[in-house]
């Protein structure tokens, strides 16, 4: 029994040595590796700030392509408000005239 109290004391020491070791290389890789990642993000992003310009150029011209094409619809729908209402109000016109006489 005196033996497993002066010799488990050790062997812990020992093991809490060894994982504080490894804890110690672990935390090390993973520094490293967070400093990689780091600059491979900081790539990927001025990669992206460099093609912001031509985003916004697509953006602005979508944007004005829309325009366009909302003008022209606006335009054929009052065309074709103006033609339906405008036979309805000469047919409305020809029932009262009727009417009237």
């Amino acid at each position: 029994m005196q033996f497993l109290a002066e010799f488990l004391p050790i062997v812990i020491y020992f093991l809490l040595i060894i994982f504080l070791v490894i804890g110690i290389l672990l935390g090390i890789r993973f520094i490293i590796t967070l400093n990689k990642l780091d600059k491979v993000v900081e790539d990927v992003n001025q990669k992206v700030q460099t093609l912001n310009g031509f985003f916004h150029i697509i953006d602005y011209t979508t944007d004005k392509l829309v325009l366009a094409t909302d003008k022209v619809v606006e335009g054929i729908t009052a065309l074709f408000k103006k033609v339906v209402f405008s036979k309805k109000k000469k047919n409305l016109k020809k029932e009262r005239g009727i009417e009237n006489e």
